[in-house]
């Protein structure tokens, strides 16, 4: 009599990681072209670079810049992450100089909802559990940095000096690394005398300008001279208010004076990955640092990099903010599509669409991808189609998607680096080289500098978004022609906006058309070094869901971490 067919349950991520034995942090060093006195060493695993490597290879020319982003994604993720590390792996394997460049990942969504960002299954970066919570302590020292502005600020108003702060126009939140609904709009100051009371609110760290400033600073003294242009208040007579004037910049740079090193690690098959700084692409940049970016670049053939959510946010603002800052030039784009996101945007829920086969919602999903395609295109970029696939998937359904990508002609490749590693990403490192070797990028920013304001955001809106123009509601035409007359008009445009549509409501599938994109309020991050649309109802803080992810999170008395996805 036959036996029944033992199903083996595939490990969790941190079970893989814990099960790993990774190279030590010195031979990373060593596999990416670093000198052991440039390692600053956190343990076996995990170091940051001095920034002097960069001098001895500044003459070195650049590798290849392969950006990762996706199709529109659902509240579950598309495994963009995970296909960035995947890929890496999958080049390391055909024997190519590489070095994958990640955005930290913030400690808050550990406790809520979305989990760790460190990739899944056998495309993961190591020490996951590490780098998932406190890491190297960067974040912690650009909240603490960022705060510590605020407390200058508002002693400036207590003191009542030269400044003349105007209490009622200090425009600096104070910021929390874990996500808290009720830190969204508070009152401080209610002792009484002798302190400033007022109505504030706090934003999660990764939206802090420090940290955009930090993943966009070139050297120390970029970053100082960026620090002391934030603009913290107004005066009693309407004169701006700028960190160099409360005598801040001093104090911040020094505790940040390590967080400005890119942190090195490694992936699950030892490759070299620089991992730096955290901004979310729906409410800042969404991109790892220039100066992580620039090593890899320097010291590999190819360098992969993953820019936060879709072509419509983490990618545009890489495009236009980041490379244009930096003067880099991508060269191909990896776009992460998977069958269940198609679904959703072909109509099912995110439940429907992991659990059937559905033909007909996937096809009216394909104009999604074509929209990103088509931006991707539209940026001079060779495009690449990564299939994720999913165990839901059915044959039929991945068919269909690869057959679409072959209609567009554009190079398409399934991706099983979850389950099987670099293996199972070898074909999308194939077709990525071929694109390579096929097609001569073109590129370039979406918009030049000098256009008005309005203009680069309606840009955006038109070519990125597909809108039929943008309504300015609230404050925000107001706050064009001030930024205008104040002189902020030749910086590029953040647009803050839900990553779950093209449009600004989240609820909108598909690619929409017919609509038009409402911004509420545009401010300057004059440190970083552009503008800030606010569109929909983006939130600068989060909150916990009703049964959030801290609740299983435990460790055992020998050290031993369960819980963590």
């Amino acid at each position: 009599m036959a036996q029944p067919q033992t199903i083996r349950k595939f490990p969790s991520n941190i079970e893989i990681a814990q099960s790993a034995r990774p190279l030590q942090i010195t031979e990373i060093g060593r596999v990416a072209g670093l000198r052991m006195e440039e390692l600053e060493v956190y343990g076996p695993t995990k170091a940051k670079v001095s920034l002097k490597a960069l001098d001895r290879i500044q003459t070195r020319p650049y590798g290849k810049l392969i950006l990762v982003t996706a199709m529109t994604p659902t509240e579950a993720g598309e495994g963009k992450t995970s296909t960035a590390i995947g890929l890496t792996q999958a080049l390391g394997r055909l024997r190519k100089k590489v070095i994958l460049t990640l955005r930290e990942p913030s400690i808050g969504p550990i406790f809520g909802k979305k989990g760790g960002a460190c990739g899944s299954g056998y495309a993961q970066v190591l020490p996951m559990d590490d780098i998932n919570l406190h890491f190297t302590g960067d974040i912690h020292a650009i909240g603490t940095a960022h705060n510590l502005l605020c407390a200058m600020v508002e002693n400036h108003c207590i003191q009542g000096t030269d400044l003349k702060i105007h209490p009622g126009r200090i425009l600096w939140r104070r910021v929390s690394e874990i996500p808290d609904r009720n830190l969204r709009h508070v009152e401080v100051g209610l002792g009484g005398i002798g302190y400033l009371k007022r109505e504030t609110g706090f934003d999660i760290t990764v939206a802090s300008e420090v940290m955009a400033i930090l993943a966009l600073s070139k050297n120390f003294e970029d970053l100082k001279e960026r620090l002391g242009k934030i603009l913290v208040a107004e005066s009693k007579e309407g004169r701006p208010v700028f960190a160099r004037d409360v005598k801040a910049v001093g104090a911040m740079a020094l505790l940040l004076k390590d967080a400005i090193k890119p942190n090195i690690v490694q992936t699950l098959e030892g490759q070299p990955v620089f991992m730096h700084a955290g901004p979310f692409a729906n409410m800042a940049h969404g991109s790892n640092s220039i100066l992580a970016t620039e090593m890899g670049l320097r010291l590999a053939d190819y360098c992969v990099t993953e820019c936060g959510f879709g072509t419509d946010l983490g990618m545009e603002k890489f495009c236009d903010i980041v490379a244009r800052s930096a003067g880099f030039k991508p060269e191909a784009a990896v776009c992460v599509v998977t069958v269940r996101a198609l679904k959703v945007h072909g109509g099912l829920s995110l439940e429907e669409a992991s659990s059937r086969e559905e033909t007909r919602a996937l096809q009216r999903g394909f104009e999604n991808l074509e929209r990103h395609l088509n931006i991707i295109q539209r940026f001079g970029l060779v495009p690449v189609v990564s299939i994720n696939r999913f165990s839901s998937d059915t044959p039929t359904e991945i068919k269909l998607v690869q057959e679409h990508c072959l209609g567009m002609k554009v190079r398409c490749a399934l991706s099983e680096v979850t389950e099987r590693g670099g293996e199972g990403g070898i074909e999308l490192a194939r077709e990525v080289l071929g694109a390579l070797q096929e097609k001569r990028a073109n590129f370039k920013p979406l918009y030049p500098l000098d256009l008005p304001i309005a203009a680069k955001i309606e840009t955006i809106a038109r070519e990125v978004y597909g809108a039929d123009g943008v309504d300015y509601v609230e404050t925000a035409a107001a706050d064009l022609q001030r930024l205008t007359k104040e002189g902020y008009g030749g910086l590029p445009v953040n647009m803050a906006k839900t990553q779950l549509s093209f449009t600004d409501n989240p609820s909108l599938k598909g690619a929409p058309s017919g609509w038009r994109l409402k911004v509420r309020e545009v401010h300057p991050a004059s440190g970083a070094g552009f503008l800030v649309a606010m569109t929909g109802k983006i939130l600068t803080m989060p909150g916990l869901p009703k049964e959030p992810l801290a609740e299983r999170l435990d460790i055992d008395s020998q050290g031993r971490i369960t819980g963590l996805f």
